[in-house]
């Protein structure tokens, strides 16, 4: 089975990154940390229920990690966006098996935190990126444990895409939030987050 786990706004610069979310949200991000194997560094946002956000793009000052990055960063381009949406599994080999299309797992870590990540060989998820990111945490840690209250709680998430209907069918077997929605539309993300000063909305 799979449980939402966080969400990633994907940006060409870190800071531009932050201030895209902290406008849009209100609220301040937390400090991350780097990520060598991919070249890449983030921000993070606790939200209630257990899950986090992330802000998450390319770090300048890494060297080249010789491997196509995750979450399609090598051809971001333009303003920061909601870029993906990661789930969990406690049997992260048996999901990869049953969507071998999300990639093979690459072995992370971050301080104490560690972790599986099936990444496409071409960086690209299916259905233009819609579909979730498969992990499965190796470790009793979780970020969003570690992340003080933001007061920011995730309402909806939508995904749209022109294959909706098929993308929803893929994931109703090992999927079920009822704050999840699906549908028709050009491909992308909508996240509704409640906020202190009111629900705003992440794209």
């Amino acid at each position: 089975m799979l449980e939402l786990d966080h969400l990633a706004v994907v940006a060409c610069d870190l800071d531009e990154g932050r201030a895209a979310v902290e406008e849009g949200l209100g609220v301040a991000l937390q400090p991350g940390g780097r990520h060598p194997y991919f070249g890449t560094h983030n921000l993070l946002l606790g939200l209630e229920d257990g899950l986090y956000l992330e802000v998450i793009a390319i770090d300048p000052k890494a060297p080249d990690p010789g491997v196509t990055r995750w979450f399609d960063l090598d051809r971001m381009q333009g303003a920061p966006r909601l870029g993906n949406w990661i789930c969990r599994s406690d049997d992260l080999e048996a999901m990869v098996a049953r969507f071998p299309e999300t990639g093979t797992q690459v072995a992370l870590s971050r301080g104490d935190l560690n972790w599986r990540m099936a990444v496409p060989r071409d960086g690209r998820l299916p259905f233009d990126n819609c579909f979730p990111a498969l992990m499965q945490w190796d470790c009793a840690a979780h970020p969003a444990a570690r992340l003080a209250a933001s007061g920011c709680r995730l309402q909806r998430l939508v995904v749209a895409h022109p294959e909706a209907g098929a993308l929803s069918d893929q994931l109703a077997p090992v999927l079920s939030d009822m704050r999840m929605v699906f549908e028709v539309g050009a491909p992308g993300l909508r996240a509704e987050i409640m906020t202190p000063s009111g629900l705003r909305v992440l794209t």
